[in-house]
């Protein structure tokens, strides 16, 4: 694969490769692509992954910058299955659930974890319809696909 020419570089106090190593083991199309190790060490100190075809390079650079809210990752998901899937991986070991599709990760990193169908129905031009949808959004930690179809139909979600 042909090096992109811009990358997301991301920070982290020592777990750099084990954070790429959780990423890419959730995300299809992902790999390990190198580990640079500190001389004399057997840590990583730049680690180059590919989550989903992007690529990124993470840092063990110690605690002096933490991650925050302002910057996330977006990711769009076929099914509820995907979003399941992926909400409960991203969670593992110590994450942390936000609302209307937000999570935080062990490091801290934030996530949106947000089905296509939801995306789609923004995009309507019934704008009724998807100011049902948002508002059933904004009621939800995780989203839900069948009760945001149900919103944007104009349908009582029990």
């Amino acid at each position: 694969m042909a090096q992109q020419k811009i990358r997301t570089f991301l920070w982290y106090d020592t777990e750099a490769e084990v954070a790429a190593k959780h990423y890419v083991a959730a995300f299809k199309n992902s790999s390990i692509d190198n580990v640079f190790k500190q001389h004399g060490s057997d840590q990583a100190f730049i680690v180059e992954f590919t989550i989903a075809g992007q690529q990124y390079v993470a840092m063990n650079a110690g605690p002096l910058f933490t991650p925050n809210e302002s910057f996330s990752f977006f990711v769009e998901c076929d099914d509820q299955a995907d979003v399941d899937r992926l909400w409960s991986h991203l969670l593992k070991d110590g994450g942390k659930e936000s609302a209307c599709g937000w999570l935080k990760d062990r490091w801290g990193f934030s996530w949106q974890i947000v089905p296509r169908i939801f995306m789609d129905m923004m995009k309507s031009k019934d704008t009724a319809a998807s100011g049902r949808a948002m508002q059933a959004m904004m009621q939800m930690v995780k989203f839900d696909i069948a009760a945001l179809e149900k919103a944007f139909a104009g349908q009582p979600i029990a």
